[in-house]
């Protein structure tokens, strides 16, 4: 027990999920967040509300991929679907004794089995929009995480307290004035039709007009800190340059550079990681568009740590996904990836709103 856990069940519970009586929650979690499974298993059942638990074992994903064939890949069972249709919530624990299981494992076989699982994430936006469903992913420490992150297990169980507003008297209370914070961000951006974004290796230039601008304030996310909509999906022109690493599927890839033209990545090259951001790019017909246009905006976490929940947000950076887009943004693009490249903006990033500079070197300058 890191000290922490009822406090995170609770913000988890009452703040990002406001979870009610007679709501069905499923907790998504590895045997290693045991610790904090049990905890919010007690407090959900506290709140008359019904715990589905679907815990894995340590390294299941492996073991999946290595021995499932094609016709398991493709195959997807009705239970999966009967579920994705009548949860209420469901908490993903990001918690993993081995991050790096997957960095053998054919990835052609996991680009087959997102698409297949496609349909489920589908159904779950679907409901989302409609108010039927919520979801939240957070956090628990593990001595792999601390390893990625080049950390003692303290330090790391530390660093998401401070990242998550745990270390906070009243974390609600502090997410809540974040929330307030990045809602002048969504005013300022919400007119926007053009943004050109300036870097190196970079000069970029994509549209938003009719999209939604989404204020991320740790409703779907702990840690949170984002502000982020889904770009036209045709609109996407010149090249870019990622430089902060990222680990997706437990593959490290970094220094990504992608070229788009008319919407579509036309050349990818990593200096770590090529074959997989190749086959990644050839999941289906949407993964090569653009789903997503971030700022990163948690002055708490300032290094990138080799998890994707933490690093989207790294405080003055920029992300883009690749793949599939969110509808509550006005985004149209239908993938089985969805996936954040992290771009540091602290040392000469420029940004233009409709032919502005509205953000220079992390900074916003009319906010």
């Amino acid at each position: 027990m890191f000290g922490f856990e009822e406090k995170l069940a609770r913000l988890v519970c009452d703040y990002s999920l406001q979870i009610k009586e007679g709501d069905v929650v499923e907790i998504r979690g590895e045997s290693c967040a045991e610790p904090f499974i049990k905890v919010l298993y007690k407090y959900i059942l506290m709140k008359k509300a019904y715990p589905l638990l679907r815990m894995s074992f340590n390294e299941q994903l492996y073991t999946f991929y290595k021995y499932a064939d094609k016709s398991i890949l493709e195959m997807l069972p009705e239970i999966m679907l009967t579920t994705s249709k009548t949860l209420n919530a469901v908490i993903h624990i990001d918690s993993e004794a081995n991050t790096k299981q997957l960095s053998n494992v054919d990835p052609t076989k996991v680009a087959i089995h997102k698409k297949t699982t496609k349909v489920l994430k589908d159904i779950m936006f679907e409901r989302e929009a409609r108010g039927e469903f919520r979801w939240v992913i957070a956090p628990y420490p593990t001595y792999a995480m601390a390893q990625d992150a080049e950390m003692s297990l303290d330090d790391y169980a530390d660093f998401i307290k401070m990242a998550c507003k745990l270390d906070e008297e009243d974390p609600v209370e502090a997410w809540k004035e974040v929330d307030s914070i990045q809602k002048k961000i969504v005013e300022l951006m919400s007119d926007t039709v053009e943004l050109r974004i300036i870097g190196e290796k970079t000069d970029f230039v994509l549209r938003t007009e009719g999209r939604k601008w989404i204020n991320c304030s740790g409703r779907h996310n702990l840690p949170d800190g984002e502000v982020f909509t889904s770009p036209v999906e045709d609109s996407a022109n010149g090249e870019i340059y990622f430089d902060i690493p990222t680990s997706f599927m437990g593959v490290e890839v970094s220094g990504v550079y992608l070229k788009f033209e008319k919407g579509k990545v036309v050349k990818a090259s990593a200096e770590k990681g090529d074959q997989f951001l190749q086959k990644m790019l050839d999941t289906d017909e949407g993964s090569r568009y653009v789903g997503e246009i971030a700022f990163g905006l948690n002055e708490s976490i300032t290094f990138p740590s080799k998890n994707i929940l933490f690093d989207e947000k790294i405080g003055k950076s920029i992300h883009l996904a690749i793949g599939s887009s969110y509808p509550e943004a006005g985004g149209k693009n239908q993938s089985g990836l969805h996936w954040d490249l992290i771009k540091s903006m602290k040392h000469g990033g420029e940004v233009y709103k409709n032919g502005k500079l509205i953000y220079k070197n992390g900074n916003f300058l009319d906010v």
